[in-house]
């Protein structure tokens, strides 16, 4: 029996929908708060660190800030999942919110370094880990409360949507910064209007807990909880003793997703607007095109993964995302007179974005599905997003062709994992996944 087996499709209801499309906008909600940073992230190193230090090493350090929330995701991730899988998916799923609101409200008010001197980057560094916890519990539990809710033969869609959800909080913040860069001056920006983005996340957190108090609980979980017996005193310690043999693919695959969304949306607008010159402006315009094709990309994705099978799709979608970075990039080298297309292809063939979750759901049983994934995913992500972006600013004035390199390497890592772990019906882990495909 393969492990792209298929459930007899089931239509969505419309509690379904309700329930899909408020998860979905209250997590674009959250991961605004989280990603509106690196928007800024050149006004940022102007604000937070010494006027007399060189431009690319303040732009270093304020990518290492950045980064830094990467590197908090597994402490709170896996301290947040251990409640999820005791308390419930919906009790996590809107804590993580509240604490990603509101240290991107105090960002949005705190003093520059100008005014407290080196209190200002410890004050920002100490912010963005708390955030970065934060994150660290909001995918593992949005996943797993998605998952136990789509109907049967219908999970590759529902996570697809999700992921367009969360990565539409990445347009949001596209969209902020291209209507801040339109309505002030650099100069405006630089003294006071950045901090309204910030000040918006606040607002975004408020909206974002108010929605999540309409979800009910994933049907999967209330069995579970009828169900004592069913319940691991201490998820973790259950899947570092019993399901070590899915820690790796769900790793792997997690490296792949990252460098995906560590290129496409944190690297290359930056990139943009260093190496190739472009304005503020016509970045964050071409990033917000990027990202809503992106969106699209997610959800085909899903309905891929429906159709022909999870091993098959990131097969599919490994050798695609190369393909569409590398046609990016040769639009900025090139100076191809219509980027955005460029950028639109690749947001599409970055779909592996909306594979991977169909992959970290199954690989886990539910009574340890939320500490599963974030064991794994939180590490592999705190790990490669923390480095990566370092190490390709680092590499980029040596060459602009670094991320397509980097994205073919990750593209091979895929294919070579679903080689190992998706095919042959031999594997533990796709059995695994086959016996608790539907939990």
């Amino acid at each position: 029996m393969s492990a792209d087996t298929q459930a007899t499709p089931v239509r969505f209801s419309r509690s379904d929908y309700r329930t899909l499309g408020l998860a979905a906008l209250g997590g674009a909600l959250e991961i605004y708060d989280f990603i509106i940073f690196v928007f800024f992230a050149l006004i940022l190193s102007q604000l937070f660190f010494p006027p007399d230090m060189p431009e690319w090493l303040r732009l270093l350090q304020s990518f290492g800030i950045f980064v830094t929330g990467y590197l908090a995701r597994p402490l709170g991730g896996i301290l947040m999942a251990h409640f999820a899988d005791h308390l419930g998916r919906k009790r996590v799923f809107s804590l993580s919110i509240l604490m990603m609101a509101l240290p991107c409200l105090l960002i949005g008010i705190m003093p520059t370094y100008a005014e407290i001197g080196y209190f200002a980057p410890l004050i920002l560094l100490a912010l963005r880990i708390l955030q970065g916890a934060a994150v660290g519990g909001e995918v593992p539990s949005a996943w797993a409360f998605v998952a136990e809710h789509a109907p049967a033969g219908r999970r590759g869609y529902a996570l697809g949507f999700l992921q367009a959800g969360l990565t539409f909080g990445y347009l949001l913040g596209a969209l902020t910064a291209t209507l801040l860069a339109q309505l002030f001056t650099p100069a405006e920006i630089l003294d006071y209007a950045w901090r309204f983005p910030f000040l918006l996340g606040g607002v975004f957190g408020v909206i974002g807990v108010w929605l999540r108090r309409w979800l009910s609980e994933t049907p999967v979980f209330l069995a579970l909880r009828d169900q004592r017996e069913g319940r691991a005193e201490f998820p973790l310690r259950t899947v570092l003793r019993d399901h070590r043999a899915s820690l790796l693919p769900a790793a792997l695959l997690t490296c792949v997703l990252t460098s995906a969304v560590v290129v496409f949306v944190v690297i290359t607008p930056t990139v943009m607007q260093q190496r190739f010159g472009m304005t503020a402006s016509h970045t964050f315009a071409l990033s917000s095109l990027g990202i809503v094709f992106l969106n699209i990309g997610c959800v085909l994705a899903g309905l891929i993964v429906d159709r022909i099978g999870v091993w098959r799709s990131i097969v599919l979608y490994s050798l695609l995302l190369p393909l569409g970075i590398g046609l990016l990039y040769a639009s900025l080298v090139g100076q191809w007179a219509l980027p955005g297309l460029a950028y639109a292809f690749a947001g599409l063939t970055c779909g592996i974005v909306g594979v991977v979750p169909s992959v970290m759901v199954g690989l886990f049983p539910a009574p340890i599905r939320v500490s599963g994934i974030s064991f794994t995913y939180n590490i592999a992500y705190a790990l490669w997003a923390s480095t990566t972006p370092l190490l390709l600013i680092a590499l980029m004035p040596w060459s602009p062709w670094v991320c397509v390199v980097f994205c073919a390497l990750m593209g091979l890592v895929g294919v070579l994992t679903a080689r190992r772990y998706g095919f042959g019906g031999a594997s533990q882990v796709e059995k695994r996944m086959l016996a608790k495909a539907e939990m």
